[in-house]
């Protein structure tokens, strides 16, 4: 598949079109999704990575489940919002729209993203293997939920999975046609559709859910963002079910990877520090699931996807004699050259994944088998270009780079879990990644170098049903994520392993019907841990870290309208095992990780009002490994620092005029903290006290 970029007119994701062939026939025959249970309805349900009708008390391992009663509740204006109220995640915030996204899971670095990322069961980070993780970020708006799963259970979905799945479960409309409309602070503008119908015998279903936003954003940080999503699905026969998504997104922003000055931080400033750099990201996407219950024991799921994407960013230089300056206010900025560099890249993938699930009675007991298969390829062109600052995005020479990454994978997965006894049921998996990752320069004559690992992921838990309110649970599992091209190709003396890390994690959940709880222990022992913030494993290769803490997560339903439900997370390890030149030292906590962070949400429900009151707390973290104190002034590297730690609080509200109207808003940052989001080059601000307020109809 051939397409130009959209600014540069680079050739970019080269996928032959024979493959995708071959993988759609392929699928012609198989199933990803619930098995259909009347013909009368078509309910595809979305890939979930809980499976079993979403019952987290058959895995061996924490879940978090945020439905869609609690994304009403929250209003989030992006998947930031709905994941920094997840046990065990850290938000590092660049800018209110979560263009881009920094979430760490269980002390994780927040710019790793060492945790794979799902939309209904198809992976989303633009380069698994080939580039960047953090590029794209989908609409939360268009989602009916989002699952976490951590332990040895992700081990079913492949690599990044050291922090767990993190999957976004897409709605399909009902039949008819409602109209979304939403304001708010900073010029933001925002209006969505959604079309649902359905054939007379109900075989078939399609919807469509379109949006269309703009904002000045806080600090001047703007963005135009377009996103179409368009579903179908029907049955074939009485035992199967086919399903097609299509996705196409755009989104301009205004944003930068540099900060504000600590001068400029103090003094409450909200200017745009980066005010002529733009991060321009255009994705296709398209979806084949299929669903074939073969008989009551057995069921063949396959999905096929492919995608393509284009992030161009474009940033102006500095003068290097002279990289600040004061601005008449008496604050440092950024002292701009006459230059402007693209660092653009254009991403594809395409992919084929089937797990065939068998009931048996082997070892005379009840067993349930899953058979796995996923092959993938991906492809990233990178290209650095130069033009002047008066005619941004037209280039005035030949590339400065233009390198083609790409990779092909190939993974098997078997996992069988034995019910013992009523109580104790044990699961044991093992997972085989082999993959092959190449660069070629496209400057320079000559062939690809190459690279070639296989690793082995096994992984074992249980669960025993203690009483009719409490469950343990446990796991063990080694995870691994897949070091980026230019860290193992082109390079003198290439590492010797991955990045890995063996898992444990340890837990208890339950509830009486009112009360519900879930308390869990986990530890991640790297081996070979790469350096937060830089890319790829470097020569002779990284060192160990180790992380160890507790997630705490209760609800209680009062019954008279209320809810009250608060996690916390306890992270008091989360250490360097030695000593790293200029980036770490032994001991020293790692950057983006907080060692206490806490959510309470206080929620009422009556009639046709609904309100809920969000507390978020995050505790202290540090820029970087060194761990300096105080906020360094370096001009064009990283920042390192200490993060105080913060609270926001915000205020929810929704009531239902009639049948067919309803009316929502809501308050954030209600006391207007002023604090620091995260560090990189300046200061992130987090967003002042602003508010949203909106109305839907339904015809």
């Amino acid at each position: 598949m051939i397409s130009k970029n959209k600014t540069t007119g680079i050739r970019k994701g080269a996928v032959s079109v024979g493959r995708m062939g071959l993988l759609l026939g392929l699928s012609a025959g198989f199933a990803l999704a619930e098995p259909v249970q009347e013909r009368q309805q078509v309910y595809l349900a979305p890939v979930t990575v809980t499976g079993r009708g979403q019952d987290p008390g058959l895995l061996p391992g924490s879940v978090f489940l945020v439905g869609p009663e609690a994304l009403e509740q929250i209003q989030p204006r992006s998947t930031e919002d709905v994941l920094r109220r997840v046990p065990g995640v850290f938000i590092k915030g660049e800018e209110e729209n979560a263009v881009v996204v920094n979430a760490g899971v269980r002390g994780l670095s927040a710019g790793d993203y060492k945790t794979l990322v799902l939309e209904d069961g198809v992976p989303i980070q633009p380069g698994i293997f080939v580039g960047n993780s953090r590029y794209y970020n989908p609409r939360i708006q268009r989602m009916s939920g989002v699952e976490v799963l951590k332990g040895a259970a992700s081990l079913r979905y492949g690599p990044n999975t050291i922090g767990g799945v993190i999957n976004y479960l897409t709605r399909m409309p009902e039949d008819g046609v409602s109209v979304t409309g939403r304001i708010g602070s900073w010029n933001t503008r925002e209006g969505m559709v959604e079309a649902g119908g359905s054939s007379e015998s109900g075989e078939s279903r399609f919807g469509v859910i379109a949006t269309r936003a703009t904002s000045d954003g806080f600090m001047d940080k703007s963005y135009d963002m377009t996103d179409v999503m368009v579903k179908s699905e029907t049955a074939v026969g009485d035992n199967q079910i086919i399903g097609v998504k299509f996705l196409y997104h755009e989104t301009d922003a205004n944003i930068s990877y540099r900060g504000l000055f600590p001068d400029a931080y103090r003094a409450g400033a909200q200017f745009n520090p980066a005010p002529d750099d733009w991060f321009l990201t255009q994705r296709f996407s398209f979806d084949i699931n299929h669903a074939w219950q073969i008989n009551p024991d057995t069921s063949l799921q396959t999905l096929v996807y492919w995608s393509e994407m284009n992030r161009d960013y474009w940033r102006f230089q500095l003068d290097g004699t002279n990289p600040t300056t004061v601005n008449a206010d008496g604050f440092r900025v950024w002292n701009y050259s006459d230059e402007v560099q693209g660092n653009n890249r254009a991403f594809s993938r395409l992919g084929f994944d089937t797990r065939l699930t068998l009931n048996h009675g082997a070892f005379g007991i009840e067993n349930e088998a899953e058979l796995g298969l996923r092959l993938m390829e991906e492809e990233m062109e990178d290209v650095t270009l130069l033009a002047n600052r008066g005619t941004p995005r037209n280039p005035k020479q030949a590339p400065l780079r233009n390198r083609l990454d790409s990779a092909e994978s190939l993974a098997v997965f078997a996992q069988n879990r034995f019910n013992l006894t009523d109580a104790l049921a044990v699961t044991a998996g093992l997972r085989v990644e082999a993959y092959e990752q190449k660069r070629n320069d496209l400057r320079n004559a000559g062939g690809a170098d190459s690279f070639s690992n296989t690793e082995w992921m096994p992984g074992v838990g249980a669960t025993y049903q203690l009483s009719p309110t409490a469950q343990v649970f446990g796991s063990v599992y080694r995870a691994f994520a897949p070091p980026l091209v230019g860290s193992v190709v082109g390079v003198d003396t290439p590492p010797t392993d991955a990045e890995t890390s063996v898992n444990l994690e340890l837990g208890v959940r339950g509830g009486n019907g009112r009360f519900t709880y879930e308390l869990t222990a986990f530890q991640m022992d790297f081996a070979n841990q790469v350096d937060p913030g830089v890319s790829g494993i470097r020569d002779p290769n990284e060192g160990s870290a180790l992380i160890q803490g507790l997630e705490a997560a209760a609800g209680y339903d009062f019954r008279n309208g209320f809810t009250l439900d608060a996690n916390a997370t306890w992270i008091p390890t989360a250490e360097f095992g030695e000593d790293r030149p200029g980036d770490a030292v032994k001991g020293n906590r790692l950057p983006d990780s907080a060692e206490w962070m806490a959510n309470l949400s206080l929620a009422y429900q009556q009639g046709r009002m609904q309100t809920a009151l969000l507390l978020n707390y995050t505790g202290e973290s540090f820029g970087d490994g060194m761990n300096v104190r105080e906020l360094t002034t370096e001009s064009t590297g990283t920042w390192g620092g200490r993060i105080p730690s913060y609270f926001t609080l915000d205020l929810t509200g929704r009531f239902a005029v009639t049948e067919n109207l309803s009316v929502f808003g809501s308050v954030n940052n209600l006391t207007d903290e002023l604090y620091i989001a995260g560090l990189r080059q300046g200061i992130y601000v987090g967003p002042e006290r602003n508010f949203t307020v909106g109305a839907k109809y339904s015809f």
